[in-house]
């Protein structure tokens, strides 16, 4: 009955809140490094955008560590947001930058499985449950208010728990990305190249990704992973900044925008003073992005059972708002689903944001910094937070994302 009445309040918003539609302009519009014309590729355009999935305020949720709230509204926007930018990867790992969402149609197993990671309950991986309890670690209560920072540092940790998807996370520190330290990290208990993605499934195609042309005509990696390990494992890069001090500094505008054109964009956490938006892409001088900020019934779904979808997807006109009014705190994140995508990544950022443009958002360097601490790659901590002591157990291989593998498939 929950997920019914979820599912009527999201398209009784859709009817109730008139969004401004999208402006008739020769302007392209780039979305996750996907380019579109308004005018002559609106239905593919909106259909791209629809089939993001949409982590929202939810409510009537069990109370998280037993006692906590049973609701994230007013509090959890920036958790909400992280949840996208993570589900954005995972789309990207196991369906594919082309895969879209059709409404009341049959979805991939794969889909279901993915929904299943984020179910507000704490036995799913990336629950609200799960990051706040995981936030409590990072200095954050229950309850309170996250930055992008914070919510990258959170997404790492929570990662080392999922048996099924072995995603590494890497977060770069002082605006700094070391590629040696992600080769390190991304080797590190790789899977083999021959049937990766296991389960007798297929790596997905990779036709979508518009970047493979350049990657290869960078050449051969410095430290390929093949020369230290079995594989590669998929990469989600999160990349914390700063730009501006209490406002967006206008000289950083372009170099954002040449983000979401690579084909390796998966979004940026950002909004404005304690309200987070899911960024997606831009038009003009106009961030597109998705926004939490609704309050939806949680959704239940017994493990093994199809999740009821529908609102989990925003299906109204995308929101959008002036980069200018962007708050200058923010973390990019980019997907790379194998060493041949981080390798046109690393291209792209020297071509595109240094060599041609000089701009810097971020740097980026072979070698570890030697005057840093040596670089280890994480590993599962040791959760020592208040009422986060079930989530080794709740996150074991017999329940959560390990086993969708199993009863989804059967």
């Amino acid at each position: 009955m929950e997920a019914v009445l979820a599912k009527y309040e999201n398209q009784i918003n859709v009817f109730s809140e008139f969004l401004e539609d999208l402006p008739d302009t020769n302007e392209p519009v780039w979305i996750l490094g996907e380019c579109y014309n308004v005018k002559t590729e609106k239905s593919e355009l909106l259909s791209d955008v629809h089939s993001k999935l949409w982590f929202t305020y939810r409510k009537k949720f069990s109370p998280i560590g037993g006692t906590g709230p049973s609701s994230d509204t007013g509090w959890g926007c920036m958790l909400r947001c992280g949840q996208m930018i993570l589900a954005q990867a995972l789309v990207c790992q196991h369906l594919g930058r082309e895969w879209r969402w059709v409404a009341e149609g049959p979805q991939p197993t794969e889909y279901q499985r993915i929904l299943h990671c984020f179910l507000d309950r704490k036995d799913s991986c990336y629950s609200i449950h799960q990051m706040a309890q995981m936030g409590v670690g990072e200095g954050k209560s229950v309850g309170e208010w996250y930055g992008p920072n914070t919510v990258a540092q959170v997404l790492k940790k929570l990662a080392l728990f999922d048996d099924w998807n072995s995603l590494a996370v890497y977060v770069s520190m002082d605006n700094t990305v070391v590629i040696e330290d992600i080769r390190k990290q991304c080797c590190q208990g790789a899977w083999p190249r021959s049937g990766a993605y296991g389960w007798g499934e297929s790596q997905p195609s990779d036709r979508s990704w518009s970047g493979r042309g350049r990657a290869e005509e960078a050449g051969p990696a410095p430290y390929p992973c093949s020369q230290q390990a079995r594989g590669w494992r998929p990469l989600l890069l999160l990349i914390p900044l700063r730009m501006g001090i209490n406002n967006m500094n206008p000289v950083y505008i372009q170099a954002l925008k040449e983000c979401f054109k690579m084909p390796q964009s998966c979004g940026v956490l950002g909004g404005k003073p304690n309200l987070a938006y899911y960024f997606i892409g831009f038009i003009d001088d106009e961030l597109i992005y998705l926004d939490p900020h609704t309050t939806q019934l949680a959704v239940d779904s017994e493990t093994g059972t199809p999740v009821h979808d529908q609102s989990y997807h925003c299906q109204r006109s995308p929101h959008r708002m002036k980069i200018t009014s962007l708050e200058p705190s923010v973390a990019l994140g980019f997907f790379c689903r194998s060493e041949e995508d981080f390798d046109g990544w690393c291209s792209q950022v020297q071509q595109e944001l240094v060599r041609k443009r000089n701009l810097r958002l971020f740097e980026l360097v072979e070698k570890h910094p030697p005057h840093w601490p040596p670089f280890v790659p994480p590993t599962k901590p040791d959760v020592q937070t208040t009422g986060a002591g079930d989530l080794e157990s709740s996150l074991s291989p017999q329940t959560s994302c390990s086993s969708q593998r199993k009863s989804l498939k059967s």
